[in-house]
This record gives structure tokens, C-alpha cells and sequence, in this order.
């Protein structure tokens, strides 16, 4: 309590010391922030960035971070599994030790009990360090970056090594990196919602205010958390990690984010298998009580049941299922961020992608610079390279393009003519950008380019034919058509347009863009990949369908989906799906393969609405339009060169854009839920056939057919045996179609397969009671034997022969289990199971012939046994795969 209290303490007293700093920044001047930060007109310098570090501390947050060591291994130790065999073992202390008679005292069920626990804690923590290692390595290879002023030189550098006092320069799509006071800002838009709540962005300017209000609502004040919609700044940093607004959020960043459907899903299978051990063990307590009048022993059997019922290593395999498949996905290039996500990403059915870089390849070409004619012009170029050469802005392949299609013209000179003196950002909404730039002589010019629809809307004249006309229908429809014949043929269209002398007053907005001079277009290619309509096939034919949600225009976007084998035909628009009710346009997005014209909103909603309708949906994109999208998604997809937002929203990351990496994490993600989905479903059936057998055992046998340390230790045996369920093979046809997560059909599984493997365990029951026992023991049977000695044999045969039999048939419904085909012929299991699976027969098998056995009250079998258990093993496979075929005939799935 007391350190409960120091900690709020501590916290209470960063966050007020936090507000004071951030309420002194947004009042003072730039020249009193530098002046406070030793920051320079070119920035720090790199003894001033040390000593800021040792000053004001790292650009690293501390809280919300992995559990410390002693924490992880109490929670390796702590779940249902674990704290019902602690359970059992203190009530086995009392009716073992504390309260029997000193001749019947054992600790053995105590020892093996507590060696179960200890196996299982201590598997998982291993497993779970080793996860937590390999998430921490991935994430290593993911780099988020921020662009800083250092000695002069602008450097992208990693968010971790920024500092107090570090001119930071941002621009659509940055994360802010620190908690930051906003020197200079261009139509600067800052979405804050990570901190808020507020879905709206909000606009930051660099004027000092009078510090009222709460710190996020002040204009000259950006945080740690949220980030850049569009514009640019300048701003110094004023408070790094801990210190910021996000690390002073201590407490709620240490609550534990809310359970994913994966974890929801194991969480109900985990109480399934706990309630129904709840019910039948008092059953299982009473029958043997009253039939063998013995309570003291009738608990003992009824705790051995109980912790024969329990999965304990249900959260070990589970662990170490992600750790394995993680590992696996990083070796095909997927960097899994989350490994809840894994799971999510083998269910995906719909994958929803941008189209630039994913069916294209990622670099996009200027093919033609023309004219309003149609004629090639260089003006046209000129006047391109200005815009995207001189913006702030996140440069996208297109201004690449266009930059290097100039300097391979030469661009020095146009570099050297011309300055920068204003610039309009672009938006989603306007879907254009403009920059204001004044030559040597003295001439300003606004040069804007963008969607070509758009651009007309900012046009009212064109230069064609020579002259300026103005932009009547006639000249309209010529940009159109001109526009249309080039989509047609697979290349993006930009308009460019310019008007001189904009705006005498020097202030420039969006508002400028009007009665401009359209001068020519800018034709791109970003020709299909290669292997794009190989990689779609591949994913179609694991059940995955591929839709198309972009910002570019239908024209284009109809080409290449024409190149790549994808349905283009039936595309529905932005505007379309605006005039749409939820409803409607989940009906819609259903059945259509590509959407075009999209704004980030409209890409979100499309996502949301085909979740409401049942699909686990995937979101592949790099751009900060994406991020909405993304965060929707049930798995959003990102890439190691997206912007920093996109990576943020992500939980899975491609080292390497292209659907082929993806369909082989999808394959990796279904392997992993494979083979949890596999043991759990094993377990549970061979733990409901055991409960029928006991029943029927315990209700008409005169002794126990298996004392309660032979029950604790096969399943000992039995949960060793299992670990290598992680490593298994997954059968090729079970891979092709998506799966999502569900425990509903755990109990009907159970319901269908427990009572196979009780038809012959009972079996073996009247093999061992009425035939073996009697063998050995002078041809009577158990009641009719005279002495406790001939008695004692009996059972010990009796319960030997059960052991050896619940092991083998225990060990072959993993086989049987695994694949819904034939064992060992159709589908063989991976050497790790068949080695662990053959070795627990073995020392199953061995142990009655052995001092231990002795020990244990278990006699040696006599050969004829043994020919006995081949029939009966052989006849259980047999039955198994009957049921099998029905159980697949009449819910049409097996796993």
C-alpha cells in the first residue's frame, strides 16, 4: 500500500511538473525557448544533445513496458489450470498426510502434483521470455524515425535519440516524437484522439498564447501520441519520455489493453474444460464413496480425477504456439507486432489493399509531361518539379517521379532561380497541393497540382491552342477526354495549373486556389508486378478474397485490375458509397471487388461494415490515409517503408511489400491455430472419455480400477507427451480455407469423441476383469478370491492393465485426432510428436515391470495381454475414424 501511494505520488508530481513546463512553453517567446534548451539557428550541436540527455533524460517510455522478470514468472505460475492443481494439492496435504494413518502416509500424489505445476509454469515462462525476446529483436528491425536539425544538417534520426531542446521539422504522416512547442506551422492539422478522444483533427499554429485552457487545447502545443494529418512545422522539443504527456499517463498506460477474441476464445475453452471437471468430479466422489464405503478413499480418487481432468499446459502450448509461429514469420519476412495478431491473421478472409505498390510496383514512372494540346511541353514539367520539389509535405512517388524525370533534364538552374514563399498542403478532402515561389526578378507564381476533376474546380481558364481561353464546356470536355484516353491505357493523370501574382497580401490558403490557368498534364505509370496475378490466385485459393480500396480514379484503377486478372468491372466510388447506408453498402462491398476515389474515412467505413457482416477482415497499406483503415481492420497490415502513423496502427509488418510475403503469414498464422485448436480438442475428448470410463469402472468394480497416484501420474506422462503439438504438421487441404477462432464446437467435439475411447476402456475393463486377472490369480474372479493378497493382485493387475491401455489409446487420439484423414497413412504427424507420442507408450508400458512400478502397487502384465491390447487398439482406430468420417459428414469440419 505504501508503495501504491509513493508511486501516485510520484506520478502526481511528473504530471504537475509536466503542465508547468508545457504552460511556460506555450507563453514564452522562441528566443526565451532556445535560449532555456541551448538551441542554436541550426539546432544543438552534439555536445549540447549529450548534455540535454543527461539533463532532461531519454526519449524512451518506461511504463506500459513487458513485466519485470519476478512478474512474469508469477503470472507463468498463476491461471485456472494452475490454481486448481494448488488447490488439489493442499487438500491432498490433509487427506494424505495430515489425516491418515501413519502406515498409509504418501507424499507422492503431493510431489507429482506440484511436479505437473512446476513443469507447466516453468515450460511457459520459458516460452514467454523467449516470445518476449523475439517480439523485442522484431521490433528492433521496425524504425521509426523523425527529421531533426542538427549543427545545420536536417537527418532523419530514431525517435529514441531525440532530445530536450531539438528543432524537430514535421509534415503529413510523422508521429510526433516529444512533447513539442510549435515555433512555425503551415496549415498544420494534428489528429490528437490518442490522447483526447477527439476524432477531428485540430489546427496548430506557432503564435505564443496566454496558456488558457487545458494543454491540449492549446494551438502552439503538440504531443507524444499523436500525429501529423497534414501541413508542416518547426517546433523544439520541451519535454522527452517519461517526462511527456503520454509518459505521465503512467497508470493508464499499465492497465492491460482489452482481451482480443483469441483470448476471449482460449479463456472460454479454459472454463468449459474447468466447469465440466466441476460437475462430474463430485459424481465421481459419490459413486465410489457409496459403493465402495471407503470416503477417505473416494476423495483421494476424486482429486485424481480432477487432475486428470485439467489441461495445465493449455497456456504453455498456446505460449509457445505464437512464440513458434512468430519466429516462423519472421523468417518469410512478416514481422508480427502483436502475437495475438497471429491468430487473426490465418482467420482473414477478406484482405482489403491499396493498389499502388501492392498489385504495382512501388515505383512509379513519368511518362508524359504534356500540354492542354496533348503535346509534349517541358513548361508543363518545369512547372510540376517546382510543386513537388519546393512542398514540405511527405513526398510520394509521384513528386519522386517528377523530381528525377527534371534533374535528368537539369534542375540546377530552376533550384537556383527560384525560392519557396508559401505553400497550401494537401488534404484528402481537396485533393490537390500548391506552392508559392518567386523568381530572381521578382514574379510570384502559385503552381498547383493534383486529381484532375479537382483541378478543374480551381480553374476558370485553360492555355490551349495557344492562348488562355476560358474553361467553357467545349475546353472542359477536352481535358476530359484527353485525361480519360491516358487512364485508359493504365497511367495516373495530374493536372498542373499556375496564375501569377496570386495573392499581394503574401498570406496564402486554400482559399487562393481559384481563377487559375490550367497548363498541361503529368502521365504516370505504375505498371502491375510480374508475380501480382500469381500471388491473388495463391491467396484465392486459400479462401482469402482480395479487394481493391483506393484514391485513385476508376480508369486506372480498371487497367491494372484488368492486368492482374482481378474483377474491374463493377467498381463503386467514394461519392457512391456516401450515399449509402450501412447496410446497403455491406450488401454491396460483398460482392464488389474494387472500390475507387476513396477518402480514409470512406476506406474505414468500408472495412467496419464488412466486419459487422461476419468476416475477419485484413488491411494491407503504408500511407497515413490507411491508418483509420488499418486500426479497423481485425488485422491491420503494414510495411517496413510506410509512414510512421501506418506502422503505429499496424500489428503485423512486411519487411517486403508484396501479397506473396503475406499469403505465406496467412498460411504461417492458420499452422499456429492449428495445432492449438488440435490439443485442445484432444484433451478434451480424451478427458471426457476417461470421465465416462471411471464412472462406469467405479460403479460396478469392487476396487478402484486405478488408484488416484497411477491417474496424477499418466497424465503426467500424457502433458509431457503434448508439447510437441506446437511443432506438428498441418494438413495442406485444412490450410485452404480461413479460420477464425470458436469454442462453441469444443463441447459438441467432446460430446461426439469422449465416449469412443470409454466403448473400449470398458472393453478392457471385462478383458482384465474376467479374463487376465483371473489368469493370474488361480482362475477366480475378485470376489471370489479368499486372501487380501490374491485380492491385492487382482487390482494391481487390474489397474496395470488400464494404465498401460488409457496410455496407448491416449497417445493414439493425437494421431487419430490431429487430421481428419487416416493416421499414419493419408496424413503422419511431425517427428517430435511421433518421437513423444512413442516415447510415452514406452515408459507407459515399461513402468509395471519395474521397481517403480512395484512401488507404485502396479504388477507386471503377462504376455497374452498384450495380443489382447493390439485387438483393442485396433479396434478403437477403427471405431475412431467411423465416427470421424460421421462427425465430418454431418458438420462438414473436423478441427
Amino acid at each position: 500500500m505504501k508503495n501504491m501511494t509513493r508511486n501516485t505520488i510520484i506520478a502526481k508530481d511528473r504530471s504537475r511538473k509536466h503542465a508547468q513546463t508545457m504552460l511556460w512553453a506555450a507563453r514564452s517567446s522562441e528566443g526565451e525557448i532556445r535560449g532555456r534548451y541551448g538551441t542554436g539557428p541550426g539546432g544543438l550541436d552534439s555536445e549540447t544533445a549529450e548534455d540535454s540527455r543527461e539533463r532532461w533524460g531519454k526519449n524512451v517510455l518506461t511504463h506500459g513496458k513487458k513485466n519485470p522478470l519476478p512478474g512474469k514468472l508469477f503470472f507463468s505460475f498463476v491461471n485456472p489450470f494452475t490454481l486448481v492443481l494448488l488447490a488439489l494439492a493442499a487438500i491432498s496435504v490433509f487427506t494424505d498426510i495430515v489425516f491418515a494413518a501413519p502406515q498409509d502416509r504418501s507424499c507422492a500424489t503431493v510431489v507429482i502434483i506440484m511436479a505437473m505445476v512446476l513443469i507447466s509454469g516453468v515450460l511457459r515462462f520459458v516460452q514467454e521470455t523467449r516470445s518476449g525476446n523475439v517480439a523485442d529483436r522484431l521490433s528492433g528491425m521496425i524504425h521509426t524515425t523523425a527529421c531533426v536539425e542538427r549543427e545545420g544538417r536536417r537527418e532523419e534520426i530514431p525517435m529514441e535519440d531525440i532530445v530536450a531542446g531539438d528543432l524537430v521539422y514535421l509534415s503529413a504522416g510523422d508521429m510526433i516524437p516529444a512533447d513539442l512547442r510549435i515555433l512555425s506551422a503551415k496549415d498544420l492539422f494534428i489528429s490528437q484522439s490518442a490522447l483526447t478522444g477527439e476524432s477531428e483533427p485540430v489546427e496548430k499554429t506557432g503564435e505564443r498564447t496566454a496558456g488558457k485552457g487545458g494543454l491540449t487545447e492549446m494551438a502552439n502545443l503538440a504531443f507524444m501520441g499523436s500525429n501529423v494529418i497534414s501541413g508542416s512545422a518547426q517546433a523544439v522539443v520541451i519535454a522527452v519520455g517519461d517526462d511527456t504527456m503520454l509518459g505521465t499517463m503512467a497508470g493508464a498506460l499499465d492497465e492491460k489493453p482489452p482481451k482480443t477474441t483469441f483470448e476471449k476464445g482460449v479463456n472460454a475453452v479454459s472454463w468449459v474444460l474447468i466447469r465440466f471437471m466441476l460437475v462430474m468430479v463430485p459424481v465421481v466422489l459419490f459413486i465410489n464413496g457409496f459403493t465402495k464405503g471407503d470416503w477417505m478413499q473416494a476423495v483421494l480418487f476424486a482429486i485424481s480425477v480432477a487432475v486428470g481432468l485439467t489441461p495445465e499446459m493449455l497456456p504453455m502450448i498456446v505460449t509457445t504456439s505464437l512464440a513458434k509461429g512468430s519466429l516462423a514469420m519472421s523468417r518469410k519476412k512478416v514481422i508480427v507486432k502483436n502475437l495475438n495478431s497471429i491468430q487473426n491473421l490465418g482467420g482473414v478472409d477478406i484482405l482489403c489493399t491499396d493498389k499502388t505498390g501492392t498489385l504495382t510496383r512501388d515505383k512509379v514512372v513519368l511518362e508524359y509531361h504534356l500540354n492542354v494540346d496533348g503535346q509534349e511541353d517541358d513548361r508543363v514539367l518545369r512547372h510540376g518539379f517546382l510543386n513537388s520539389y519546393f512542398q514540405t509535405g511527405l513526398k510520394n512517388l509521384i513528386d519522386i517521379a517528377v523530381i528525377e524525370k527534371q534533374k535528368e533534364l537539369g534542375a540546377e538552374e530552376l533550384i537556383r532561380r527560384y525560392t519557396k514563399t508559401d505553400e497550401v498542403p494537401f488534404d484528402f478532402q481537396r485533393r490537390r497541393m500548391s506552392v508559392v515561389v518567386r523568381d530572381t526578378e521578382g514574379k510570384t507564381q502559385m503552381v498547383t497540382k493534383g486529381a484532375v476533376e479537382e483541378m478543374l474546380g480551381c480553374c476558370s481558364f485553360a492555355e490551349c491552342g495557344g492562348r488562355i481561353r476560358p474553361l467553357e464546356d467545349e475546353v472542359r470536355e477536352l481535358v476530359l477526354a484527353r485525361a480519360e484516353r491516358l487512364n485508359e491505357a493504365g497511367m495516373r493523370v495530374i493536372a498542373v495549373a499556375q496564375k501569377t501574382d496570386p495573392s499581394p497580401e503574401g498570406q496564402f490558403s486554400a482559399a487562393d486556389e481559384r481563377d487559375m490557368v490550367l497548363i498541361g498534364f503529368l502521365a504516370f505509370l505504375d505498371p502491375p508486378k510480374a508475380d501480382t496475378g500469381e500471388a491473388l490466385l495463391a491467396l484465392r485459393e486459400y479462401g482469402v478474397t482480395t479487394k481493391i480500396l483506393t484514391g485513385d480514379n476508376e480508369k486506372v484503377t480498371r487497367a491494372i485490375c484488368r492486368q492482374v486478372g482481378l474483377d474491374g468491372r463493377a467498381i463503386l466510388l467514394g461519392d457512391e458509397v456516401d450515399r449509402m447506408d450501412d447496410g446497403e453498402l455491406g450488401r454491396r462491398a460483398e460482392k464488389t471487388t474494387v472500390f475507387a476515389k476513396l477518402s480514409p474515412s470512406q476506406k474505414e467505413r468500408i472495412v467496419r461494415v464488412l466486419r459487422e457482416r461476419g468476416h475477419c477482415v485484413g488491411y494491407m497499406g503504408d500511407g497515413i490515409n490507411d491508418a483509420a483503415a488499418m486500426k479497423a481492420a481485425d488485422v491491420g497490415i503494414s510495411v517496413d517503408t510506410a509512414v510512421d502513423i501506418a506502422k503505429e496502427a499496424s500489428s503485423v509488418i512486411l519487411i517486403e511489400k508484396d501479397l506473396k510475403v503475406l499469403a505465406r503469414g496467412v498460411l504461417e498464422g492458420r499452422k499456429t491455430y492449428a495445432n492449438m485448436i488440435k490439443y485442445i480438442k484432444m484433451t478434451a475428448s480424451s478427458n471426457f472419455g476417461n470421465i465416462f470410463s471411471i464412472l462406469a469402472a467405479s460403479a460396478f468394480l469392487p476396487f478402484l480400477p486405478m488408484e488416484s497416484i497411477h491417474l496424477i501420474l499418466l497424465n503426467l506422462i500424457y502433458d509431457i507427451s503434448c508439447t510437441a503439438m506446437s511443432w506438428d504438421n498441418v494438413d495442406e487441404d485444412w490450410l485452404r480455407v480461413p479460420r477464425k477462432w470458436d469454442a462453441s464446437g469444443i463441447s459438441r467435439f467432446m460430446l461426439w469423441n469422449g465416449p469412443v475411447s470409454s466403448v473400449f476402456d470398458i472393453v478392457t475393463f471385462a478383458v482384465l476383469y474376467f479374463v487376465i486377472c483371473p489368469a493370474c490369480t488361480g482362475g477366480q474372479l475378485f470376489s471370489r478370491i479368499a486372501g487380501q493378497e490374491g485380492q491385492a493382485l487382482f487390482a494391481s493387475l487390474f489397474q496395470a492393465g488400464w494404465f498401460v491401455e488409457s496410455m496407448w489409446s491416449q497417445m493414439l487420439v493425437i494421431h487419430t485426432i490431429r487430421t481428419p484423414h487416416l493416421p499414419f497413412v493419408q496424413s503422419r504427424a511431425s517427428a517430435p510428436v511421433a518421437l513423444l507420442s512413442l516415447a510415452g507408450i514406452g515408459i507407459a508400458t515399461w513402468i509395471p515391470f519395474t521397481p517403480v512400478g512395484d512401488a507404485l502397487g502396479l504388477a507386471p502384465l503377462p504376455a497374452v495381454y498384450f495380443g489382447w491390447l493390439a485387438a483393442i487398439v485396433a479396434g478403437y482406430m477403427a471405431l475412431a475414424t467411423a465416427v470421424k468420417k460421421l462427425y465430418i459428414r454431418r458438420y462438414g469440419e473436423w478441427l
